[in-house]
C-alpha cells in the first residue's frame, strides 16, 4: 500500500480510527482505548464537537504525541480565507495541541450555500491550507468529498497539490472516476463509511468471502479497501470490534474477488453529495 502522502512523504498507517458520532462516547476512554489497540491515525472534525475528548485522549495515551496522527476538518460553513485560519487555530486550542498533521477541508463549497461564489471560496479555503503547511501549523492537507466538477476547478489555481481525498468509499459505491483521478494525481485516499454502516455485508460475494477467509464480512470490506490502496477509518465504540477491525492483514484478496466486489450494484450509499448539501 502507498501509505505515504504525494509530496512531504507524510507516513500513514494502513488504517484509522473515526470518531463520528461513536455510540456512548461521553469521555475519551474509547479513544484511549482505540490508541492502545494500535489505531495511530485518529479521525476528527470541528463538526463532530468531540475535539476536545479527543485532545484529552491524546494527553492522557502513554503513546507520544509525534507518533500519532491527527486529522480534523474544516466545516462546510467555515469556509473562506479568514474563516479556515480562525477554523483551525479553534481546532488547535479545542486538541490543546501545537500542530495538526492533517487538516481537510469537509466538504467544497457549493452554489446553494456560497451562490456563484463558490469557486472562489474554495481557492481562497485553499490558500488557508497551503499558508499554514508552509508554516508547518499543518503536516499535509487535504480535501473531503470533493467530486470531480470541485476538483478539477480548484487544481487549477493551486499551488500545493491537495495530498489527500477522503470520500465516502466502500463495497457498492466507491466513486470510480473520483478514486481514478485522484490516484492519478498522486493523492491519498481516505474512506469514510467503509463499512457502509453494515448495509452492504449481506451482498452474496462480501457473505461468500467472509466464509472463505473465515474472516467477518466486515473484515473483507476493510481487506478489499487495502486492496484498493485506500485508508479505512471505520468507527467502533466496541473494543472485541477495534481488534477485529484490525485483523486483516493475515490474509489477500485475489485479484478475481476485487474485481467482483467492484462490480457490486450500487448499495449502502449514505445519499451525502457536495451538490446536495445546503
Amino acid at each position: 500500500m502507498n501509505n505515504e502522502t504525494s509530496q512531504n512523504k507524510l507516513s500513514l498507517p494502513p488504517i484509522g480510527f473515526g470518531t463520528y458520532k461513536i455510540e456512548g462516547v461521553s469521555n475519551d476512554e474509547i479513544i484511549i482505548k482505540a490508541i492502545e489497540e494500535g489505531y495511530r491515525l485518529i479521525d476528527t472534525a470541528a463538526y463532530y464537537g468531540n475535539e476536545e475528548i479527543v485532545g484529552e485522549a491524546i494527553k492522557k495515551s502513554s503513546v507520544p504525541r509525534e507518533d500519532l496522527i491527527i486529522t480534523t476538518k474544516v466545516w462546510r460553513e467555515d469556509l473562506g480565507y479568514d474563516k479556515v485560519m480562525k477554523s483551525v487555530e479553534d481546532s488547535l486550542q479545542r486538541l490543546q495541541l501545537d500542530y495538526l498533521d492533517i487538516v481537510l477541508l469537509h466538504w467544497p463549497a457549493n452554489r446553494n450555500l456560497y451562490g456563484d461564489q463558490w469557486q472562489e471560496v474554495n481557492t481562497r479555503s485553499w490558500k488557508a491550507l497551503e499558508e499554514l503547511y508552509r508554516k508547518g501549523t499543518v503536516k499535509a492537507i487535504g480535501i473531503s468529498n470533493y467530486t470531480l466538477p470541485y476538483l478539477k476547478p480548484l487544481l487549477e489555481t493551486v499551488q500545493i497539490m491537495p495530498m489527500i481525498n477522503q470520500i465516502e468509499f466502500h463495497p457498492g459505491y466507491w466513486q470510480p472516476e473520483v478514486y481514478a483521478f485522484c490516484k492519478n494525481k498522486g493523492m491519498a485516499i481516505q474512506a469514510w463509511s467503509p463499512l457502509a454502516r453494515g448495509k452492504v455485508f449481506d451482498a452474496p460475494i462480501i457473505r461468500e468471502l467472509a466464509g472463505k477467509y473465515n474472516k467477518s464480512e466486515a473484515q473483507i470490506c476493510l481487506r478489499w479497501n487495502v486492496e484498493k490502496d485506500v485508508l479505512p477509518i471505520p468507527k467502533t465504540s466496541n473494543p472485541e470490534r477495534m481488534r477485529e477491525n484490525k485483523n486483516i492483514f493475515d490474509f489477500k484478496l485475489t485479484k478475481a474477488e476485487v474485481i467482483a466486489i467492484d462490480n457490486l450494484p450500487q448499495m449502502g450509499y449514505s445519499e451525502h453529495h457536495p451538490d446536495n448539501r445546503v
